[in-house]
């Protein structure tokens, strides 16, 4: 049974830095993307990092140069690294996992809707 756990959300003031942790139990696919999303009270949901099982990489425009998605398959975690953090980026941040084909890029799934996996989310408070 696979699982995801987020964790290292918090609340911070605006231009300092996070970084949330999503480890994954029992995820042993060979081809598999992650995507890191994010869902605001009154906001569509929004992916904003993507990484898979070729270790490429892909950002939302909102958040590129200044947050880094990165995976430790020894750990089978996933990590954002966030800096620079705005106002805007509060939010509930979720992680989510889904095997692919062989064939499919990992970074499509950025603007997937359906994952076969989720994380509970960890909330995310940037303070101007």
């Amino acid at each position: 049974r696979v699982q995801l756990v987020e964790s290292g959300g918090g609340s911070v003031q605006a231009g300092g830095s996070l970084r949330l942790s999503c480890a994954a139990a029992g995820y042993t696919y060979d081809y598999y993307c992650m995507v890191w999303f994010r869902h605001a009270p009154g906001k569509e949901r929004e992916g904003v990092a993507v990484t898979g099982s070729d270790g490429s990489t892909s950002y939302a425009e909102s958040v590129k140069g200044r947050f880094t998605i990165s995976q430790d398959n020894a750990k089978n975690t996933l990590y954002l690294q966030m800096n620079s953090l705005k106002p805007e980026d509060t939010s509930m941040y979720y992680c989510a996992a889904s095997p692919i084909y062989s064939w499919e890029v990992p970074t499509t799934c950025l603007g997937r809707t359906h994952f076969d996996y989720w994380g509970q989310g960890t909330q995310v408070t940037v303070s101007s």
